[in-house]
């Protein structure tokens, strides 16, 4: 889980002064001490902590402070605004082209996922923003590259242009643009060339298509879990092509996140956006003061519902909620609705969008085993048309089958029944509870959250 160390340390420390009346210079001096050695586990640029600790320590121990009635809290909210302001401030959008098309490079070292990202970020300029970008595969040494585009072009229903690889990069970049404008295509993205290492004949050819291409971003993409490593990438980058924005690949698996907080500082360029898994959908447009929150603990609740909105249908939504005013939710909504949930990604990652998830019980060290998750897939779609409308009909004979049909146990199809039974009675609870009250607008129900 991304920054799950940094996070742990800094809030253990910040816990200590969250509720005091009093703090004094002695309390933020240690503070200072502890936040300094986290960042540093975190393998954070030991010159970014520095100047991180004097702008925290300056603001701690001013007027806003001491003389404020929840000096605590004061200085909580000082660490957030500054962990916000080191990875940018704001969250920093795609410079789009008064002319279309907008032109982005993608760029970067071998192994980083930089042909995968650009399919993603392909994805999401169409599904998100209702665009038609074109994909171009320019990188024309590596083996399979250009193969690796054009699949991921198929899969997503999106068109590759590929001149094969005898043709020039420059050439390449070139015809595609001219294509781009007869199909009015409002996005280019092209995949370039990587190295193992940053040299000269690269950086050539990266600069010749820059000079041809003039696009509006050049975006570079580095491995989040390289830590400083993709720091000192970034940097030798941005000296010889002026970077517009930073891709950081594999956030989900980065549990110190030092290039997260490092990259801006020291190169200028602002994180644009984050891979946080291996699916095509699995990119998101970097918010600074929501890594922040989630970093102290505070919870990430406008990018939970944001994922909620863009996995669940509304229609069933709305189906769904009569269904439970009813009494009539049966197994197969149970499915449908369990789908939609591990669509908006892993489970432990929602949870620890919750603000104060860290501090409730049983919810700290929580593992969510996904394989469970899929055991009681298998049980449901192993049931029949009637058993899923009426479970009370399934007995001892239909359960074994159920069992051998999941590769499950009998134990576990009970165990599953129980539970079915359990929340349909919390849910009628909830409902007569709920009747005579205004309805809630735009709502959403995940029953077996």
């Amino acid at each position: 889980m991304a920054f799950e160390g940094l996070a742990d340390r800094l809030q253990g420390t910040l816990q200590r002064i969250r509720g005091k009346g009093k703090v004094t210079e002695a309390d933020v001096n240690e503070m200072m001490r502890e936040v300094r050695l986290a960042l540093l586990e975190a393998d954070v640029n030991f010159k970014v902590v520095k100047s991180f600790i004097k702008n925290v320590k300056e603001r701690a121990i001013g007027q806003e402070v001491f003389q404020s009635l929840t000096p605590g809290q004061q200085v909580i909210k000082v660490v957030h605004e500054e962990l916000k302001t080191l990875m940018g401030g704001e969250q920093s959008k795609i410079a789009v082209s008064n002319r279309p098309p907008t032109v982005i490079m993608m760029v970067g070292l071998q192994g980083a996922g930089k042909t995968t990202t650009t399919g993603k970020l392909a994805n999401h300029l169409r599904k998100k923003h209702n665009r038609r970008p074109l994909l171009v595969a320019a990188d024309i040494y590596r083996p399979a590259a250009i193969d690796q585009l054009q699949t991921l072009g198929k899969q997503l229903s999106l068109p590759v242009f590929s001149l094969g690889d005898q043709v020039s990069p420059v050439e390449i970049a070139k015809q595609a643009l001219e294509r781009a404008k007869e199909e009015h295509h409002d996005y280019v993205l092209i995949d370039t060339a990587g190295r193992l290492h940053i040299d000269e004949d690269l950086m050539k050819e990266l600069q010749d298509i820059k000079e041809l291409s003039n696009p509006n971003e050049i975006f570079l993409v580095v491995d989040a879990m390289t830590g400083q490593d993709a720091v000192n990438v970034a940097e030798s980058f941005n000296e010889q092509l002026e970077l517009t924005g930073v891709v950081l690949t594999k956030l989900d698996g980065d549990t110190r996140g030092g290039a997260a907080l490092s990259i801006k500082s020291v190169t200028d360029t602002p994180i644009k956006f984050v891979g946080m898994g291996e699916k095509m959908d699995a990119l998101e447009p970097f918010h600074p003061e929501r890594m922040a929150s989630r970093i102290l603990g505070m919870g990430d609740v406008l990018t939970l519902i944001e994922k909620a909105q863009a996995s669940v249908d509304e229609e069933k939504a709305k189906e769904l909620e009569q269904k439970m005013r009813t009494m009539s939710f049966t197994f197969d909504d149970f499915l449908d609705q369990l789908g939609q949930v591990r669509s908006m990604g892993p489970l432990e990652d929602l949870i620890g969008m919750l603000p104060g998830a860290n501090k409730m019980k049983g919810l700290k060290n929580v593992n969510i085993d996904e394989k469970q998750i899929s055991h009681v897939e298998a049980i449901i779609q192993s049931m029949t048309k009637e058993e899923k409308q009426h479970p009370e009909m399934i007995n001892g004979s239909r359960k074994k089958r159920i069992a051998k049909g999941s590769g499950t146990s009998v134990q576990e199809v009970n165990r599953l029944l129980k539970q079915f039974e359990d929340m349909k009675k919390m849910m009628k609870q909830m409902t007569s509870m709920s009747k005579g009250k205004g309805k809630k607008k735009g709502g959403f129900n995940l029953p077996f959250m």
